[in-house]
């Protein structure tokens, strides 16, 4: 009996150890979003440069938080590039509420999120990312869930951004822990990190382990994360994200 209230207890303490970041986010009063969708931002956020100004090729890669209470766990990621001498932005995502879930369309690459400012995460140009575009159209095109949306554990936009990442070579990007989704591998068990340079396992998003240059160690818990990323000098909480001293993803200089 003791051995099984000894086991109990560390269950009941992973659990709350997982929950923790979601509950924090939850009450900490820090994500306070617009009454309704239709009177959120999607005002751009500043963070691309404008097409006027900028005439070379662009890839970013964002995340703002989710919308509503999904927020207090994840973030929604997405893809925008712009090929030279372009005027405007082309946003790469996938849509919950449409039957064909893949959107690819000329959009404000940094727009709020119904709210939630964006994070830039990568930010690529010239010409290394007009050798990049193609390939990335081509992702967006073979993606292997075109109709079907899962906001947990996947496939959801995550597993979207995540999959274009994979299969356009170059395109080195560590997606944050917390766009919950990134970990769904479908049918498979094993592949490699977004990131580049690492390995992971994933049972169908709920659990698995990862370790890659970029991302770091992340161990996965039901699609919730934690783990250490020693090259952004960082550590990694659920629902909280990634508290890092350092971005491990390509940024242009003038956006650092």
């Amino acid at each position: 009996m003791k051995k099984v209230s000894k086991i109990s207890l560390w269950l009941l303490a992973g659990v709350a150890l997982i929950l923790s970041g979601p509950l924090l986010m939850a009450t900490s009063g820090s994500l306070q979003g617009a009454e309704s969708w239709q009177t959120a931002s999607r005002e751009s956020a500043g963070l691309a440069p404008a097409p006027e100004d900028y005439d070379g090729a662009v890839v970013q890669v964002y995340g703002a938080r989710a919308w509503s209470w999904r927020g207090y766990f994840a973030v929604h990621t997405w893809i925008a590039t712009k090929n030279q001498g372009a005027s405007d932005y082309h946003v790469h995502e996938v849509l919950g509420w449409r039957h064909k879930v893949v959107r690819s369309h000329p959009s404000v690459p940094d727009r709020h999120w119904f709210g939630a400012r964006p994070q830039l995460y990568a930010d690529i140009r010239g010409e290394e990312a007009e050798k990049l575009i193609p390939a990335i159209s081509d992702a967006v095109e073979s993606y292997p869930y075109p109709t079907e949306y899962k906001a947990w554990p996947g496939p959801n936009s995550n597993t979207f951004v995540a999959w274009v990442i994979r299969e356009v070579p170059g395109l080195d990007v560590a997606l944050p822990n917390h766009a919950i989704g990134k970990d769904y591998l479908g049918e498979n068990w094993v592949a490699e990190v977004p990131g580049g340079a690492g390995y992971q396992l994933s049972v169908g998003g709920y659990f698995g382990l990862l370790a890659g240059v970029r991302e770091g160690l992340e161990l996965n818990v039901l699609g919730l994360s934690l783990g250490v990323n020693p090259m952004a000098l960082g550590i990694k909480l659920p629902g909280i994200g990634e508290l890092a001293l350092r971005n491990p993803n390509p940024m242009a200089e003038d956006s650092q």
